[in-house]
């Protein structure tokens, strides 16, 4: 009798211990939703808070999605997107979370003051006059565009229950908490042989222009050139008796550093040392845009432009040009 009961506690235990291993491997993820406290103690916390901007946001209404460590748009299409509409801010910038709005499934963040130009309290302010229409107290700048931006930060199904510090950590790929000055969250976005080049000071061959103003500073002096049909420009840095760097850019890029030392002897370096992917052109950007095939144009029916070409016009041949003016009461020129 008492072997049973022992075998029955034994097994009472073996179970209360599965059960306790089954519930220590419930995925952390399945958090419960978000409560009103947490809401108000995050809004608190980030709002009006000043950040380093650790990736590119363009102008415009398209802003950026951050969900499980991805960003989208990325890469070309991001690329496309500043060359299109410009920047709002950039790796290294510091910018102020300017608003928050906590939704379904997501939290969304507006930096700068966001992409859409909202009015000031006091713009909404009017008064009445003797024919009853009101008038504005502060007229509001309607010429004045945004230039601020926002990023989604995305959740499954719903935004759990998250302290700061977990927040922080899942805004990591966008903006930089801890970081004390540009240089330092600007570091974090380039690659470790650029990051050690800029913490040395030096430039090399395939940087783009931000990179060398990070390692360098800004140029005290610029000479631009023309070699054949490339343009081109040096970034002189030092002056005699120290040593003197040339830098040469074509576009975005140094194609070539040159380092005339104190006791003359000269270094150059024209061979790539590192591969940064150029940044697209507007004309570029414009390219990718398809025409719509209704879009409204002046042309008459038939009517080619002077530019097209050949194989565009109708039949494949190049319409004629239209006969000379007759003078008039007579039979056109002889």
């Amino acid at each position: 009798m008492k072997s049973r009961i022992s075998s029955i506690v034994l097994m009472l235990l073996l179970m209360g211990a599965a059960s306790l291993r089954a519930s220590d491997q419930t995925p952390s993820s399945e958090k419960s939703h978000i409560s009103k406290e947490t809401r108000i103690d995050l809004v608190r916390a980030f709002e009006s808070e000043l950040v380093y901007i650790r990736t590119p946001f363009p102008m415009g209404k398209q802003g950026l999605t951050l969900k499980d460590g991805v960003l989208s748009p990325g890469g070309q299409q991001l690329q496309m997107l500043m060359a299109t509409w410009g920047p709002a801010v950039k790796p290294g910038d510091q910018a102020r979370i300017s608003a928050i709005a906590i939704r379904k499934d997501r939290i969304h963040f507006e930096i700068n003051g966001g992409p859409i130009r909202k009015q000031k309290w006091y713009q909404r302010i009017q008064v009445s006059g003797a024919g009853g229409q009101g008038v504005p107290i502060a007229p509001s700048d309607a010429s004045a565009n945004p230039r601020g931006s926002f990023v989604d930060l995305v959740f499954d199904h719903y935004v759990p229950d998250l302290t700061a510090p977990e927040l922080k950590q899942l805004l990591r790929p966008v903006f930089d908490f801890d970081s004390k000055s540009p240089v330092e969250a600007y570091l974090e976005t380039v690659p470790p042989k650029v990051k050690e080049a800029i913490r040395n000071h030096q430039v090399l061959v395939g940087m783009n222009r931000e990179m060398v103003t990070y390692a360098k500073g800004r140029p005290p002096k610029k000479i631009r050139e023309k070699d054949g049909d490339t343009e081109y420009e040096d970034w002189v840095y030092g002056e005699p008796p120290q040593d003197v760097d040339f830098i040469r850019l074509v576009g975005d890029e140094v194609v070539r550093v040159e380092t005339m030392k104190v006791d003359g002897e000269k270094i150059v370096r024209t061979e790539k040392e590192i591969d940064i992917a150029p940044k697209p052109t507007l004309a570029q950007a414009s390219e990718t845009q398809q025409r719509p095939a209704n879009a409204p144009t002046l042309r008459r029916p038939g009517e080619e432009l002077p530019t097209d070409s050949p194989q565009h016009s109708p039949g494949g041949a190049v319409p004629a040009p239209p006969p000379p003016p007759q003078a008039p009461g007579g039979n056109g020129p002889d």
